[in-house]
């Protein structure tokens, strides 16, 4: 019974170990869209582009400035579309 403890134990902490927390920063253009990023390239300062950490959220009064658009991919939003890099 001890081992069959164990090796459950063993099990979970491996599987813990082996799993890290999902974060990405949220990124967002001067027009107002934003999308999530796994990792954070190397924007230009002249894109004009913010980048926030993962749990960061606009303010009630600003919904009208932000909106979501996601894409998959390494790029940013500009003038509603995805310029890839």
């Amino acid at each position: 019974m001890k081992r069959l403890t164990a090796a459950i134990v063993g099990g979970a902490c491996a599987l813990g170990l082996g799993t890290t927390a999902a974060s990405a920063d949220i990124v967002c253009n001067h027009e107002g869209d934003c999308w999530h990023v796994k990792v954070r390239p190397e924007y230009r300062s002249e894109w004009g582009l913010e980048v926030h950490p993962d749990n960061w959220k606009w303010a009630e009064r600003d919904a009208r400035r932000y909106r979501w658009r996601e894409h998959e991919g390494r790029g940013y939003w500009h003038n509603g579309h995805w310029i890839e890099f």
